[in-house]
């Protein structure tokens, strides 16, 4: 296979890595441990994706600032897919990507989809809708990262969108008080009835949801080749332990915010050494959400493994 670094040129891999550095340094580093026939495609991937997303944050006319905003993306992502991306580096790198790796247009169509859902001030009512917003905005992205990974067991894409749901929740989790302030709720109001709108217990709750996902992740981390196993498994334990902080803050979201120090996401780091090594034996083993995800998985063009049930 020819490496991907040959699918994109130079200039256009410098500016990714530069948006990067200078917009998501903790992604920065956490890539630098991925080997680099992937690096340089994640890079192109993620900037794409988060610039997109920083865009509609940014917009403060409210809903059709916003929503004008996910248009004009959509309207970027149909160039790239026709191959017409000339006029931007990172849309040009990613167009290389998802060419490069035959990755559907439904993916980062739904990833938009998300989007919009945030334009539109959206609520959510049980955890099942929750479950869809996670999937569009943080699962499809590591649905395209297992693809420029190289994975090739169905099941992998299954397991890679349970850690995607996992850190969803986290960031919800960890941002509650932050995002009340800027008009979002995402606490599903199903579980907030059911703690008598006790905040703290909602998102106790929903920590002990995310734990579910990411220990059904990790029986997918050795489904990815051996060389990609301990940069994901390491992002997975340093974004876990946030919500350990959270606990530790006595769940207490919205006077506070969460973060995980230095030292601490080093150690994190070198824990995730194992996961080179690790067996892929209990990979079958059904998570907590597969037939929702299955789902999902099959509306975005990829195949969704049948061998679990929930």
């Amino acid at each position: 296979m020819t490496s991907t670094a040959l699918a994109l040129s130079r200039d256009d891999r410098l500016a990714c890595r530069a948006w990067i550095q200078r917009h998501s340094k903790s992604f920065f580093l956490s890539s630098l441990l991925l080997p680099a026939r992937v690096r340089q495609a994640a890079w192109a991937l993620y900037a794409f994706c988060r610039r997109a997303d920083d865009a509609v944050d940014a917009v403060d006319e409210g809903a059709e600032g916003g929503l004008a905003r996910v248009e004009s993306l959509r309207r970027r992502l149909e160039r790239v897919y026709a191959g017409r991306a000339d006029d931007d580096p990172i849309d040009r790198a990613f167009g290389a990507v998802v060419a490069r790796h035959d990755i559907p247009r439904a993916l980062p169509e739904a990833l938009l989809a998300g989007m919009e859902m945030d334009a539109r001030g959206a609520r959510y009512a049980s955890d099942d809708d929750l479950l869809v917003y996670c999937f569009r905005v943080a699962a499809t992205v590591g649905l395209m990262m297992t693809r420029v990974m190289g994975a090739s067991a169905d099941v992998a894409y299954l397991r890679a969108a349970d850690l995607g749901v996992a850190m969803q929740l986290t960031n919800i989790a960890r941002d509650v008080g932050e995002d009340a302030r800027r008009g979002r709720v995402y606490l599903p109001a199903a579980l907030l009835d059911g703690v008598g709108g006790d905040q703290r217990a909602a998102v106790k709750a929903l920590l002990a949801r995310a734990d579910a996902h990411y220990r059904a992740a990790d029986r997918g981390v050795p489904l990815l080749p051996a060389d990609c196993r301990f940069a994901i498994a390491s992002s997975r334990n340093i974004y876990s332990a946030i919500g350990g902080a959270i606990a530790k803050n006595g769940y207490d979201s919205e006077s506070q915010r969460a973060y995980v120090t230095l030292p601490r996401k080093l150690w994190l780091v070198a824990r995730a050494l194992p996961a080179r090594f690790a067996s892929a034996r209990d990979a079958a083993a059904p998570g907590p959400a597969d037939a929702a995800l299955r789902a999902l998985i099959d509306g975005v063009g990829l195949p969704a493994w049948r061998g679990a049930r929930s």
